[in-house]
């Protein structure tokens, strides 16, 4: 049945005949769809008092990127090097993290392009590697593999340029460079090119990376000193250290024991399995992502214990939905879209998930939670990397229910997770596909 002028007069009388209509469409008018729905009653449930936190540093920002996972990972590893060098805050590179993220994406993008040479171009997974070859985002296992392998600096041994800061530009021209070398080694293959001879092409193009890297980003240190002052003010000097050896000494994780937990209550991922994302990384000799799908409450009880012993939590969101960004509350109830709009969005978690609702968007920082005498969680307290000039100064409160809702992975040690849970770890890994909303987040700023 096509639109009828009847059907949209039918349409104006039903909107005309509930006169609140009128009011909130010039309240929208004037100050927008959520500001005209958002819950009066949103600031009163967040106090931003927290019964357990733990120690954190001076509010991150990364800026126009989306290297959020980075910020939030670097964030969490940065507790233990304050402790270690006895300073109030400290911060890590993340442009240093960003050039190497940048180099083994193209590795990782250009290995795959050579091993599904014999896909069809319109093939699914050929259209989904050249979609988005090099974009910011990435997942725990990922920058886990960088910092094994390249270990981490402090912020002014690498500080920040135009481009690590505002990625867009770079990110464009990366990847169509990349799809041109693609084209070339799938013409390549075409022309009886040998798998030798394609692998001495990809390095070829990696150099050209690399170049276009170190003029965008900087040089990256082999070695370097750096020189601090700690809580009482006495000079520190750390001469030629390199990357790997700082990481060891002051972070000092054993990052095999640092574990995700996914909450995707989907039936194609029962609870108690370990997943990975094919074609999804970073280091292509890295450990593939794994991570293992359980109820939500296993989630939590992780978080609070690790909370509880003073570390903070790495976790995955879709950091978009029910957002007071300007107050910094994620809260299911922010928005009363009911009052509003007449009705809610109805989706289950596991129908947003399924109908592409919903997905990972945003990594952040657990640094508190507010129990309840129960020792059940209220709100939690969460660090952002979007300044400081939202929330309390750059914390942000979550609700529970909004954890229950659009949380959907955290990133803590073993020994906080149920033996329930762990030792599907050692069992098969499901393979999800590339596509699979339980794959990379990203969200430029």
């Amino acid at each position: 049945m096509k639109i009828s002028k009847e059907l949209l007069h039918q349409f104006q009388q039903e909107f005309d005949s509930n006169p609140t209509n009128h009011a909130v469409k010039n309240a929208m008018a004037k100050v927008g769809l959520n500001k005209s729905s958002v819950d009066n009653n949103l600031t009163r449930r967040h106090p931003f008092v927290f019964s357990h936190e733990t120690k954190k540093g001076e509010i991150t920002n990364q800026q126009s990127s989306g290297r959020c996972w980075m910020f939030a990972a670097l964030n969490t590893a940065r507790v233990d090097t304050m402790t270690k060098l006895n300073v109030k805050t400290f911060e890590f590179s993340q442009n240093y993290t960003l050039f190497w993220d940048k180099l083994e994406k193209a590795n990782y993008f250009l290995e795959s392009i050579i091993e599904t040479v014999k896909e069809p171009l319109n093939s699914r997974l050929v259209q989904h590697l050249l979609m988005d070859p090099i974009q910011d985002g990435g997942q725990w296992d990922m920058f886990s593999g960088l910092l094994e392998k390249y270990g981490a600096v402090p912020k002014s041994v690498m500080p920040e340029t135009y481009h690590s800061s505002n990625t867009r530009e770079l990110n464009q021209l990366l990847t169509a460079k990349l799809r041109d070398f693609a084209a070339k080694i799938r013409t390549g293959h075409k022309n009886g090119q040998t798998p030798e001879e394609l692998t001495d092409l990809k390095e070829t193009y990696l150099s050209l990376i690399y170049s276009l890297l170190t003029k965008t980003l900087g040089e990256v240190p082999e070695t370097f000193t750096y020189g601090y002052r700690d809580e009482e003010k006495a000079y520190h000097r750390i001469s030629d250290i390199t990357p790997q050896d700082f990481f060891k000494t002051y972070v000092d994780w054993d990052l095999d024991e640092r574990i995700s937990l996914i909450n995707a209550p989907t039936e194609d991922k029962p609870y108690g399995k370990a997943y990975t994302v094919k074609y999804l990384g970073t280091v292509k000799e890295g450990k593939a992502i794994t991570y293992v799908n359980a109820p939500i409450e296993a989630l939590k009880e992780a978080a609070v214990a690790s909370i509880k012993d003073g570390e903070p939590v790495w976790f995955g969101c879709d950091v978009g939905k029910m957002l007071d960004r300007e107050a910094g509350i994620m809260d299911d109830k922010a928005y009363d879209y009911e009052s509003t709009l007449g009705e809610n969005i109805e989706l289950t978690k596991a129908q947003r998930l399924d109908y592409g609702e919903s997905l990972l968007t945003h990594a952040m920082v657990f640094v508190g939670v507010d129990l309840d005498d129960d020792g059940k969680p209220i709100t939690w307290k969460v660090e952002n990397s979007w300044g400081d000039k939202n929330g309390d100064k750059g914390i942000y409160s979550m609700s529970d229910k909004w954890f229950d809702e659009y949380n959907y992975q955290v990133a803590v040690k073993r020994k906080y997770v149920e033996a329930e849970w762990l030792k599907a770890f050692d069992e098969p890994v499901v393979e999800l596909e590339p596509w699979d909303p339980m794959g990379s987040l990203a969200l430029v700023q």
